[in-house]
């Protein structure tokens, strides 16, 4: 498959069983199995089976004898399993990634280039509140990264 990066951001809702409806472009995108995780920020990460290898190859060359490193892969994989969708195009996202990430009702699934995340609706608007004003600053600091803009 070929993978394009994922952009945007969509609004769904998650129902009383643990179902969200992905977006028919994102299903698309994803293909069969993918993976869903614990994110940071209290999020949820979606990965395609390519990406998740590749982040995969590089977290298993962390020294296990470092805490951080052992501490880091513990939470990431601890909570990730393979998923794919229903016959209506929904994920079934399990209780301890639902409590993790805070999903109740409404959702949001925001695209991050080489993966997915899921938000919860307050919680989303509540970090895009609190970081609406660093956005110069944190372009700023892109730089020391070569990001240019």
């Amino acid at each position: 498959m070929n993978f394009k990066m994922f952009m945007g951001e969509y609004q769904h809702t998650i129902d009383q069983k643990g179902r969200i409806m992905m977006p028919a472009k994102i299903r698309t995108q994803l293909g069969e199995r993918f993976v869903l995780t614990k994110g940071l920020d209290s999020c949820l990460f979606v990965y395609p089976e390519q990406e998740w290898k590749v982040l995969e190859d590089k977290l298993k060359k962390l020294p296990f004898t470092n805490r951080d490193a052992r501490n880091f892969s513990r939470f990431f994989f601890s909570g990730a399993l393979e998923v794919e969708f229903d016959k209506q195009g929904r994920i079934l996202v399990p209780n301890n990634l639902r409590s993790h990430g805070k999903l109740d009702k409404d959702v949001v699934i925001i695209g991050v280039s080489t993966r997915l995340e899921i938000w919860d609706k307050e919680t989303w608007e509540n970090y895009n509140s609190e970081t609406q004003g660093e956005y110069e600053e944190l372009a700023e600091k892109m730089m020391d990264f070569e990001i240019n803009f």
